[in-house]
Formats: C-alpha cells, sequence, structure tokens
C-alpha cells in the first residue's frame, strides 16, 4: 500500500500517551460488515453506510470502499459525468490513480496517497476516471470515497475543490512508534491536517504494526467510526473483533483504541484502519441519488436545475468521456 508512508516512525511527531486514570475510553456500540454492490460504469465497492442509521454517521452521508483489486488490461472503471449538490465528497486513493475533472475546471490526478476535496455546495457536475495508462495496462487500485453532509445554511456554498498531495498530509506515530497515522483532515492530538472543512470533522488513515495498539484522543462531540480498509484486529478497550471491510461505531467519550493482531491475514502486513468523526449537524436529511438535501421539495428542484443545466456543463474539452 504505496498510501504516503516514512522509513523511519522514530522522526515523527508522537502521540502523547493517554493517562489510564483520566482517559475515557469509547465502547464499541454497533460492528457492520460492509455490503457490496455495484457503482459507476460497474466497479465493485463496499458500502458500510448509509446501511447503519444515518444519525450514528452524521454528518458523514455514505462511505465506498474501492478494492483493494488487481485490474487486467481493460478492466478498468470508474464513474462518467453526474451531478452534485448539497455535501462534499473526499476521494482518498492509496493504491493507483483516478482523474478528476468538474464544470468549475477543477480536477487533476489523485493518486498514491492523494487526496480530492470537493465541495458540491450549489450544485456541479464532474467524473471520477482511471487515467488511460492504467485501463491499457492495468494495475493495482484502492481507494475510498466518503460523502460529507453540508447544514442548511451552507447547501448553497459556491463549489469549490481541493487538491491535497501525498506530500500535504501530516504524519505522525503512536507514543510505542508501532502505528503511523496519516492525518487528513481535522485536528488530533495537536496537529491539524491539511483538508479544509466546511463541516467539522477529523479524517485518519492509521497503519497498526501486528501486535501493536493506537489510542489517540478524540473530541467527546464528535461521533466516532472505524473502518478497517485491510487486515485484522480488535477496537475498544472491549477488545471487538474487527476485519477488513467492517466498520466500528463507538459511543460516548474522549478516546479511542484500536489494536492490531499478532498475525495478520497475509495480504496485508499490518492493520489498516480509516478513524472518521465529526460534528453531528441534526437536521433532516433528504437524499437522492447525487443529491443530498433538507427537503423533497429541494432534491426537485435539484433534479429540474440539473436537466435545465443550473448546475454547470461539461467542459467541451471533455465532451464525449
Amino acid at each position: 500500500m504505496p498510501a504516503v508512508t516514512t522509513d523511519n516512525l522514530l522522526v515523527l511527531p508522537r502521540i502523547p500517551r493517554l493517562d489510564p486514570a483520566l482517559a475515557r475510553h469509547r465502547p464499541v456500540v454497533q460492528v457492520v460488515t460492509a455490503p457490496k454492490q455495484l457503482e459507476g460504469e460497474g466497479f465493485q465497492v463496499r458500502r458500510p453506510f448509509p446501511s447503519v442509521d444515518l444519525r450514528t454517521a452524521d454528518p458523514f452521508l455514505l462511505l465506498d470502499h474501492l478494492g483493494a483489486v488487481e485490474y487486467a488490461p481493460g478492466e478498468a472503471k470508474g464513474a462518467p459525468w453526474h451531478p452534485h449538490r448539497g455535501f462534499e465528497t473526499v476521494t482518498y486513493i492509496m493504491d493507483g490513480a483516478f482523474e478528476h475533472h468538474d464544470s468549475t475546471g477543477g480536477g487533476g490526478l489523485i493518486a498514491d496517497g492523494a487526496t480530492q476535496w470537493m465541495t458540491a455546495g450549489a450544485g456541479i457536475l464532474h467524473d471520477e476516471m482511471p487515467p488511460e495508462w492504467l485501463v491499457h495496462k492495468g494495475g493495482l487500485f484502492h481507494g475510498v470515497q466518503l460523502w460529507v453532509n453540508l447544514p442548511q445554511t451552507l447547501k448553497w456554498t459556491p463549489p469549490r475543490y481541493q487538491d491535497i498531495g501525498a506530500d500535504k498530509v501530516v504524519l505522525v506515530t503512536s507514543d510505542d512508534g508501532g502505528a503511523l497515522v496519516r492525518l487528513i483532515a481535522g485536528d488530533l492530538a495537536g496537529q491539524a491536517g491539511p483538508g479544509v472543512t466546511w463541516t467539522p470533522i477529523t479524517y485518519v488513515h492509521a497503519s497498526i504494526s501486528p501486535g501493536a495498539q493506537l489510542q489517540v484522543p478524540w473530541r467527546p462531540d464528535f461521533n466516532a467510526l472505524v473502518y478497517a480498509l485491510s487486515g485484522v484486529g480488535s477496537v475498544g478497550v472491549e477488545g471487538r473483533p474487527l476485519r477488513e471491510g467492517q466498520l466500528a461505531v463507538f459511543g460516548s467519550g474522549d478516546a479511542l483504541t484500536i489494536q492490531a493482531d499478532r498475525r495478520q491475514d497475509g495480504r496485508s502486513p499490518s492493520l489498516e484502519v480509516l478513524l472518521l468523526g465529526g460534528h453531528p449537524i441534526r437536521e433532516p436529511v433528504a437524499f437522492y441519488g447525487p443529491f443530498v438535501m433538507n427537503t423533497h421539495e429541494e432534491i426537485v428542484q435539484a433534479i429540474q436545475d440539473f436537466r435545465t443545466g443550473r448546475m454547470g456543463t461539461i467542459p467541451a474539452t471533455y465532451l464525449g468521456r
């Protein structure tokens, strides 16, 4: 997994060891196995939510886990031009690459540890497709896409694009050096990630060595979710088992615990997890395909606006993609 890494964990800032007398470790409320389905032109994704109660995931709307998959020549697929309104999409690529283009002129190549953060806001058209070299040659692909809701007051904010290169990701390590933590957005243990967010969230990718434990402070006003990208381990001080494709939902508290099993499954040398948390918006959610608003009437308006071209147009350079 060539997501951004380092040859020497000892040179990184360390997450301070939590005081066991003061830390309130969050209990595990639920572990969900992500169902599989087809998206875009027919690529398979695992989607742990919204299969869970969206009130548990708030302010997150959807998480798609793409791969890891080894594409043969001609097999790589993507998502052709389509609209969005009312939220943000965050695409994080660990292996392989996607090309992104949108109706505002934003876009670029997302590859090997990079993140594309697109605020759809009032409305945008975009595509996410594998580059020609990946289609022709095939190769390993592994990524995730997270949808982050916007509150009603920001649904109509102008679209925005952020290209977060792998070199911008903040790297820290656990107190004993047993875990590499990549901070993409939000704050963690005094460090701040590069992603600029409308909705307050924390987005982390951690690699936990076999037998190692990762304990991190967590904002008590945020929810807390841990998704296993690969490997096997356990979550919570109660040691609830967690494996690839499973999502752990935590209760209240101000600290999280994740443990990697001493023996991994052979496909992954470590336990790879996403740590997600955000301040719940607690507003009505009207969810219809690529649109997320507060009311049914706003969804109807979004469909009409898309059909009449009010969400932008595909740049002439990309017509036919």
